[in-house]
């Protein structure tokens, strides 16, 4: 092994170090709602997580350090490792404190959770303690922006080598930058974040939740995870707390880099053809459902409110819920999975396969048609007016592929 390779290994180690260290920080407000409400059990499991975090993390500021910076195949070797090690480190809260009786369905609750997948073995979440919920809820907090976490944590250590990182993590074409330096770029999101979480928390708190139940609800709510705190979902509170959720999982949905600009020059969500056609899908999705469910719901309101909520849970991954879907027509629920399979804009917290991917998908079908009628005719694939690199279009094209595949 060549001494670069040697320095390659050693910094993915120390970014996944890190990671795992940030992941026991993550345990704190657990830790800190443990004590509020006295299940000191589960508070001591947390803070054995937390120990273990520091520990691994003094190890892992023992290596020796380098200047060479990350290459394109270090840094995608340091995400996908940080994220399995980081779930199986997630894991210790629920083992340390015996809440599965199997570690297998603790893995799995920990891996829905960082991945925001929001598949769950618990029948009713509302059977754990207000600690455990906590650290649910955080779990999906921390992975729906991930980059940003690992962002804060790693990247000022990683230099310039940080940006392979963030093309590793990145849900979009390219990660955006909005200032000169991607870790103030990634700072800003950060806040951007936190902001939208606290603001949620509060609106939550204001009508029929409690203060845990908003704070659990907000966290998994802007990271479109869809960990909640009842058996019911969200179907046993209030209109008021439903529009709530509706219109943060919408914002969730859409660009975070796109939010930023427009804190300054509004008009730019109407200027985002990847904006405008995600408001298309949600506004097909609606249709769909009302047409689809109209007959099962009782008053125009509660209608149009549950068509609404469906449809943005599920074309943004979130998997939140306020009807039994299970009394619906089979054919309204394949729709539902087609719309699952969509997703919400690149750069946000939302999943599946994004409007960005969608629109270069028909863009290349397009293109293609195009070059087939017109053989001499030089044509340039575009999105939102900017031409498209073609190594862009493959890596999409295949991306879909693999989706459909899986």
């Amino acid at each position: 092994m060549s001494t670069r390779e040697h320095q390659g290994r050693l910094r993915v180690i120390v970014v996944v170090t890190a990671v795992i260290a940030a992941g026991g920080v993550a345990t704190l407000p657990a830790i800190v709602t443990g004590i509020i409400y006295g299940e000191w059990d589960d508070t001591a499991a947390l803070a054995g997580a937390l120990a273990v975090g520091a520990v691994i993390w003094f190890l892992g500021r023992q290596l020796r350090r380098t200047s060479v910076p990350f290459t394109s195949r270090e840094g995608f070797a340091a995400v996908a490792i940080s994220w399995m090690v980081l779930i199986f480190f997630g894991t210790l809260p629920y083992l340390l404190a015996g809440t599965f009786e199997h570690p297998i369905n603790a893995l799995f609750e920990t891996a829905a959770g960082f991945t925001t997948t929001g598949a769950t073995v618990l029948e009713n979440p509302g059977e754990l303690s207000h600690a455990m919920l906590i650290w649910r809820a955080t779990t999906q907090w921390v992975g729906g922006m991930g980059i940003i976490i690992l962002s804060i944590a790693v990247l000022p250590m990683l230099g310039a080598g940080g940006v392979e990182l963030a093309r590793a993590e990145a849900p979009g074409p390219e990660p955006e930058r909005m200032t000169p330096r991607f870790r103030d770029t990634a700072e800003r999101l950060w806040w951007l974040y936190v902001g939208l979480t606290v603001i949620e928390i509060f609106l939550l708190a204001v009508g029929d939740m409690n203060l845990f139940q908003a704070i659990a609800h907000g966290l998994t709510t802007t990271a479109t995870g869809g960990f909640g705190t009842e058996a019911t979902s969200i179907g046993g509170f209030s209109p008021y707390t439903q529009w709530v959720i509706v219109g943060f999982m919408l914002i969730a949905g859409t660009s975070f880099a796109l939010h930023f600009r427009a804190l300054t020059r509004p008009k730019v969500y109407m200027e985002s053809k990847e904006f405008i056609g995600y408001l298309s899908i949600i506004g097909i999705a609606i249709l769909i459902v009302a047409v689809g469910s109209w007959s099962l719901g009782s008053g125009i309101e509660s209608r149009i409110r549950d068509a609404a909520f469906t449809g943005v849970t599920m074309v943004t991954g979130t998997g939140y819920a306020t009807v039994d879907w299970a009394a619906w027509a089979p054919g309204l629920l394949l729709a539902l999975l087609v719309f699952m399979f969509l997703g919400g804009m690149a750069g946000s917290t939302a999943g599946a396969v994004m409007t960005y991917r969608l629109g270069l998908l028909f863009g290349t079908i397009g293109c293609s048609i195009w070059r087939i009628v017109y053989p001499k005719r030089v044509s340039v694939q575009l999105f939102g007016g900017n031409a498209v690199e073609p190594r862009l279009v493959v890596g999409v094209v295949a991306g879909c592929v693999l989706c459909v595949g899986w």
